[in-house]
């Protein structure tokens, strides 16, 4: 190739590259300009009833002649003078501007608004039956009361005098019907954050937000703007639950675990499951650091059961009191005859099962057995105060203290000069006995009168029955065998 025609060629090159640049310089900025954009140009031309002005992209922007008066409605502008304007429409031809978002400028500028759907500022100026009355760019526009948020308007007052942005949604009769909405651009606004945020979170992510609302089930929570979770009764908190406001409060922040996302399909929202309860670790995981076999604790009565009470000893450990742990002194039928929800009680930690997450207590371990210690408070042939139990064939049941009831044999009885004395006793009468024999291992005490000159050797009858007496149990057994012979 010739040194012309490698010239020749560079040339093309050049011009090719050239056109290329310039293109793209146009296109850009022919896209730099938009409705509302105020721009500082030069005047280019000046005709009898428009004044064309350099935008600074490939579309000169014209405005009326008219605009450029000043108030003595004098013309003072030349070529090459430079004038501040605000774009009011931009269409391929030309971009039409105004001095001032006022006049002929503004009344093209909100109906370009409109056409756009470009939102625009206004100030609430007035409450008016079913809405509300905004000033836009200096025109009259109406707000339905439903258009004003989101959520329900309650106090139109709140909104008055504000200044908020909006969308013409109509606009008639050359602007002397203009309807506005701000619901629509804060839902435009709420989804786009919604759509940010899920993008940001998958199931394990933690998340931040607010308790909105409390249902039978559990408590929805606001994670942003058009987002919610729920947080099932079960995820609320380690320890049982009844009701979700028993463990978290409308409005109060939380820190959630997302367990699952669900895709609910087009147009709806995600189904967000939230647990509140994994914020902390599973207390069962460290149990031997809460509750050891042996001690005593002190709990609340969570719940009752036919067969015991169930009895949180630390948060999220719950451990049951059987109904055959619940008192020395009496037998059990029911769990409410002891105790009721919400009671704290002291409780012995009988065992400890970490792999089945049981954990068995005595309340009656707690007390202490009544029993332990008896021949040392009652002593062979010391007098003492009874109150009377109740009345069987074989003798009197004689309640010393609560737990500890000893028998009056009927024989032993029958056998006093003050038999009268004792028969005429009714249940709940105090009367004096005598400590005839104690059995603390075998949980029996029997009794001898008191005051009988003609058999006061109560130790002729301790000691002489072969037959179980003492406790109630002893007492059945024997009523037991008599029934037999």
């Amino acid at each position: 190739m010739s040194d012309q025609e490698k010239h020749d060629e560079n040339i093309d090159n050049e011009e090719v590259d050239f056109a290329s640049m310039l293109s793209e310089y146009d296109a850009g900025k022919a896209q730099d300009l938009k409705v509302g954009d105020p721009i500082e140009g030069q005047i280019i031309s000046i005709g009898t009833a428009s004044v064309y002005v350099d935008t600074g992209t490939k579309s000169d922007g014209v405005v009326e002649r008219t605009e450029l008066l000043d108030e003595e409605g004098g013309f003072h502008y030349q070529v090459g003078d430079r004038v501040k304007l605000y774009v009011v429409s931009v269409n391929e031809s030309e971009v039409i501007l105004s001095k001032a978002l006022s006049g002929a400028g503004q009344a093209s500028m909100i109906e370009e608004a409109f056409r756009s759907r470009t939102p625009v500022e206004g100030k609430v100026t007035g409450i008016i039956k079913g809405g509300f009355s905004v000033d836009i760019m200096g025109k009259r526009a109406f707000c339905p009361v439903s258009q004003m948020d989101v959520k329900y308007v309650e106090d139109q007052e709140v909104y008055l005098n504000d200044t908020h942005h909006f969308r013409i949604t109509r606009y008639e009769e050359g602007g002397r019907n203009i309807v506005v909405s701000r619901r629509e651009l804060l839902n435009e606004q709420i989804e786009q954050e919604r759509k940010a945020f899920l993008e940001t979170i998958s199931a394990g992510s933690i998340v931040q937000g607010s308790v909105s609302k409390l249902m039978s089930f559990g408590a929805f929570i606001e994670l942003a703007p058009g987002v919610e979770g729920m947080a099932h009764i079960s995820e609320l908190s380690w320890s049982r639950v009844e009701k979700p406001e028993d463990a978290v409060s409308p409005g109060e922040s939380v820190k959630a675990k997302v367990l699952r996302i669900e895709d609910q399909g087009a147009g709806k929202a995600p189904k967000i499951s939230l647990s509140i309860k994994q914020m902390s670790g599973d207390p069962w995981d460290d149990l031997e650091n809460h509750v050891k076999a042996g001690e005593q604790l002190s709990g609340k009565v969570v719940r009752l059961a036919p067969f015991g009470a169930f009895v949180e000893v630390a948060h999220g450990l719950e451990g049951l009191v059987h109904l055959s742990e619940m008192s020395h002194t009496k037998r059990i039928v029911k769990a409410d005859e002891v105790v009721k929800a919400g009671d704290v009680v002291q409780v012995v930690v009988k065992s400890v099962d970490p792999d089945k997450k049981r954990i068995s207590l005595s309340i009656k371990d707690a007390l202490g057995d009544p029993w332990v210690g008896v021949s040392v408070r009652y002593t062979v042939g010391s007098t003492v105060k009874g109150t009377l139990e109740k009345k069987e064939n074989f003798g009197l049941l004689i309640n010393l203290e609560p737990g500890i009831t000893a028998l009056l044999p009927a024989s032993v009885m029958n056998a006093s000069a003050n038999a009268s004395e004792y028969e005429r006793l009714k249940p709940g009468d105090l009367t004096d006995v005598v400590i005839s024999s104690v059995d603390e291992e075998k949980r029996r005490i029997s009794l001898a009168t008191v005051g009988d000159d003609t058999n006061d050797n109560w130790q002729s009858y301790s000691g002489k029955s072969d037959k179980p007496m003492g406790t109630m149990e002893a007492v059945f057994m024997e009523a037991l065998k008599k029934q037999k012979k």
